[in-house]
């Protein structure tokens, strides 16, 4: 696992140590173990892990620069985009957060083991936490759900002026061309959406980049069963 993360973050144009490209394998091995018992990842080859995990989630920094932000990972799993962020970028301010509580314990329990017990894990739904609201520089979130809806979930915690980032698959553009209004309605704005090769796998990703350009309106969020069953689509 180590030789494919270190190779394909050289591909990424990624930079990162030895002790990192380890911590990222350890990290990896953790998960692979716990999913043993622990239903965590449907991914369960070590080098599939490796590039669909790893890379995939450091391929967010060639979009973004983390360094010194404060970073919410939504629906975060098993601790992914966030948890490769946060080693390959020590001083970013990393929350997890997802409505799953046996993933966040495996994520508290496997930071801490690789020394990164400043990583905040939380069990809830975003849009039932207030005190989250708009207290983040960026957004992270990775296949949890369709555009219209995610942007609800993820754009009230983020600051004015700050990014959210939605991995998606490469032909998102009718999807993200649905949310459009609601994007709008929640403060955002779509910057651009930009596609990558995941090192050594057969794929094409993209991330979806959305600028907060104003406060989003009080009444959002609502709550999911509303999102889910009137998505905002003006």
């Amino acid at each position: 696992m180590e030789d494919i993360i270190r190779q394909g973050l050289a591909a990424l144009g990624v930079p990162a140590d030895g002790a990192q490209i380890g911590a990222m394998a350890r990290y990896g091995a953790l998960l692979l173990k716990a999913n043993e018992t622990t239903n965590l990842t449907a991914i369960t080859e070590p080098a599939a892990a490796a590039r669909l995990h790893f890379l995939d989630s450091a391929a967010l920094m060639t979009v973004a620069d983390f360094a010194g932000k404060k970073v919410i990972d939504v629906g975060s799993g098993a601790g992914f985009p966030g948890v490769p962020l946060r080693i390959l970028t020590p001083d970013m301010d990393l929350t997890c957060l997802d409505s799953v509580g046996k993933k966040m314990d495996f994520v508290r329990e496997a930071c801490a083991e690789l020394g990164l017990a400043d990583v905040e894990c939380l069990w809830g739904r975003a849009e039932e936490l207030p005190q989250l609201r708009e207290k983040f520089d960026l957004a992270v979130s990775r296949a949890v759900s369709e555009m219209v809806m995610l942007s609800e979930l993820c754009l009230p915690l983020v600051k004015v002026g700050g990014l959210f980032l939605a991995m998606k698959g490469p032909d998102c553009d009718e999807e993200v061309q649905k949310a459009d209004f609601a994007v709008k309605a929640l403060g955002g704005r779509v910057r651009e959406i930009c596609r990558y090769d995941v090192p050594g796998a057969d794929a094409v990703h993209a991330v979806v980049v959305v600028e907060k350009v104003k406060p989003t309106p009080a009444q959002y969020p609502r709550r999911w069963a509303q999102i889910r069953k009137k998505p905002l689509l003006g």
